[in-house]
């Protein structure tokens, strides 16, 4: 069966190279050193230093595998690349939503669901709001089905 394609920005594309190549060259490194410490601590059969570190190691290693297989099934998406209608909410553009009820305006950007950071202001494109407002433009109005219910959100610009 086909991985199924991971939709990145450049942006979260870099960064994840960027955490692998750390994980490679600097995390790896640590947990050697730990476990040639806990080795030379003498008897590992009963040493809960050197379970540590293998079990450590095997996260790690584990960590190192996901990435690589993300990046390896990863798609950059290029904000219009294809040159479609500048004005249409796509995969890495920045929108600003009011929500209707409230009256309270926010401002996200829209990636796939790797990248996704709420605190970041990073929706993915998968999310109930980030689904509801694709292929929109500016001035339309979305309903979008929460766990709490329909909230509806104005879009007020796309960047």
């Amino acid at each position: 069966m086909a991985e199924k394609k991971i939709m990145l920005t450049q942006e979260g594309y870099d960064k994840l190279v960027e955490k692998l190549d750390y994980m490679k060259s600097v995390r790896r490194i640590e947990v050697s050193e730990r476990l040639k410490a806990a080795i030379a601590l003498g008897d590992i059969s009963e040493n809960s230093e050197y379970d540590d570190a293998k079990n450590e190691q095997g996260r790690l290693e584990g960590e190192i595998s996901e990435l690589e297989n993300k990046l390896r099934n990863s798609e950059i998406i290029k904000v219009n690349a294809d040159g479609s209608d500048n004005k249409k909410i796509t995969f890495g553009r920045t929108i600003t939503v009011r929500d209707v009820e409230y009256d309270m305006t926010e401002k996200y950007m829209l990636v796939g669901s790797t990248e996704a950071d709420p605190d970041q202001n990073k929706i993915s494109d998968e999310s109930p709001l980030g689904s509801a407002i694709i292929g929109k433009t500016a001035g339309e109005i979305v309903n979008v089905h929460a766990p709490v219910g329909v909230i509806q959100y104005e879009i007020l610009n796309v960047e």
